[in-house]
């Protein structure tokens, strides 16, 4: 990541100043205003572990933002660049994200500052379910009042382990399960949830390409097929986003970035065998096929159609937003692009979907998983037979009239078959995830196209966010 200049504004500025940008275009009270951007509560904790025969001491957080509705939902990342400011940043926008795709969430955010790479298996555990304990007893791990999920450097295997702590901890809790989301199928977890912000940011380009005049605004036209993307971090998010489209939609990933620098080939890369090079590999050093570029940032700069950050916040910065060529920009981390590099970008012509919407496939999953955790059983399990069974009468009826009235009708190859499946629990998650996506980029390109004062669609997805948190708190008397 390129060093940005002094003056650049911090993470949490950077949400702040853009929370102020779209205050500005609305009429709100000046303490409702004041109310929805303040953090409730952070609370801060340090515990300890016994490892390798001493005692170590462990920083972790945990912000609520907004508990305008309840629980209050956001990810807990394990990273060492984890401070209560980036925090409680987080948890502010997913409190705006929650209201934009309509999850009945508030916001919140968790980390803890570690280096996952630097302990074993079992020591993660340990130091996992000992934080998991600090904050459980709290309630700030609690099915009705907080529920995290996965972030950055978590993932299945950790939310795993604090979902069994709290139920050790609260042997009588029916819904115990609903306490924590991301987890693996056979612990409560959903089908697609591993998917899901990948595939939300696929949904998302989708439903942008279904509008010429968003996609001339960033001076592009036609489909998705055959445009040049760059993706930046191909971890979880970037590798899903990838991978569907460039087998789903036909686009070509023409750059991948990554910790050890990038791969670059103007014909496309195969995603599926960059990921299983830097699995066995630990990076993408040595991948054949592809030029490598040490200084991988600087592939953030070549020339593509659409860029797609997916790695860490504030990648493009006031150092380099004006060499950046492409002219669609989806973010699919939290704040890849600085507020100042936001500016400039704009002036530039260059359209952003903004994190706050492209990346709130995980959030959307995470709700469906909550509610299957709370209703107790799986999709699809009480309506899928009779579905297929009453496609069956439909096929039969068509197929009787044929040879009844010698129609000659036969029906295309593959058609029965698919036409008489029933939506499994993944077919049902993912109606769920574009069906919310789709209505969540409407409600933000409504503002969008019909105010003159709205020029893009963060300061839009800003705007409809908190329109939506103003309305609950007004709704709740205050």
């Amino acid at each position: 990541m390129s060093e940005g200049p002094r003056n650049e504004p911090t993470f949490r500025e950077s949400v702040d100043l853009m929370y102020n940008r779209a205050v500005a275009l609305m009429d709100l009270p000046p303490g409702l205003e004041e109310k929805i951007r303040v953090c409730n509560a952070t609370y801060t904790v340090r515990f300890g572990v016994r490892l390798r025969g001493q005692i170590q001491t462990f920083t972790g957080y945990r912000s609520v933002h907004s508990e305008h509705m309840e629980p209050v939902k956001g990810g807990i990342r394990f990273a060492t660049a984890v401070n209560q400011d980036e925090v409680e940043a987080l948890a502010a926008l997913m409190t705006y994200k929650c209201a934009l795709v309509e999850a009945p969430f508030g916001g919140s955010k968790g980390g803890l500052c570690i280096d996952p790479t630097q302990y074993d298996e079992h020591e993660m555990e340990q130091i996992t379910r000992r934080f998991a304990y600090e904050l459980i007893k709290r309630d700030l791990i609690h099915p009705s009042q907080n529920v995290p999920a996965p972030d950055m450097g978590t993932g299945e295997r950790e939310m795993a382990w604090i979902s069994d702590q709290y139920q050790r901890m609260n042997t009588t809790d029916i819904n115990a399960r609903a306490c924590v989301t991301g987890k693996p199928l056979n612990a409560g977890g959903i089908s697609g949830r591993v998917e899901a912000t990948g595939r939300g940011v696929q949904y998302a380009l989708q439903e942008f390409f279904r509008h010429p005049e968003d996609v001339a605004a960033a001076h592009l036209d036609g489909s998705l097929d055959g445009k040049r993307v760059i993706v930046q971090g191909l971890g979880n998010v970037g590798y899903h986003a990838a991978l569907f489209l460039s087998e789903e939609d036909g686009a070509k990933i023409t750059g991948i970035i990554e910790r050890d620098g990038a791969l670059f080939n103007p014909d496309g890369l195969n995603v599926g065998a960059v990921r299983d090079w830097i699995v066995k590999h630990g990076g993408i050093t040595g991948f054949p096929d592809a030029n490598h570029v040490e200084d991988g940032a600087k592939v953030l700069e070549q020339d593509c159609d659409i860029l797609i950050p997916a790695a860490l916040e504030g990648v493009i910065n006031l150092s380099n937003a004006h060499k950046i060529k492409a002219r669609l920009i989806i973010e699919a981390a939290n704040g890849p692009v600085t507020a100042g590099a936001d500016d400039i970008l704009r002036s530039k012509g260059t359209v952003i979907i903004p994190d706050m919407y492209a990346n709130a496939g995980g959030v959307t999953v995470s709700y469906f998983e909550w509610v299957k955790n709370l209703s107790h059983i799986r999709f699809g399990r009480m309506q899928r037979r009779q579905e297929e069974a009453r496609h069956q009468l439909v096929v039969d009826e068509l197929e009787r009239l044929s040879s009844d009235k010698g129609l000659g009708w036969t029906l295309s190859p593959g058609f029965k078959e698919k036409y008489l499946r029933g939506a499994d629990e993944l077919e049902l998650v993912r109606s769920g995830l574009d069906d919310t996506m789709r209505i969540a980029y409407q409600s933000m390109r409504q503002v969008w196209h019909g105010r003159d004062d709205v020029t893009d669609l963060r300061t839009a997805a800003y705007i409809v966010a908190i329109d939506r948190v103003a309305k609950s708190y007004r709704a709740k008397g205050l």
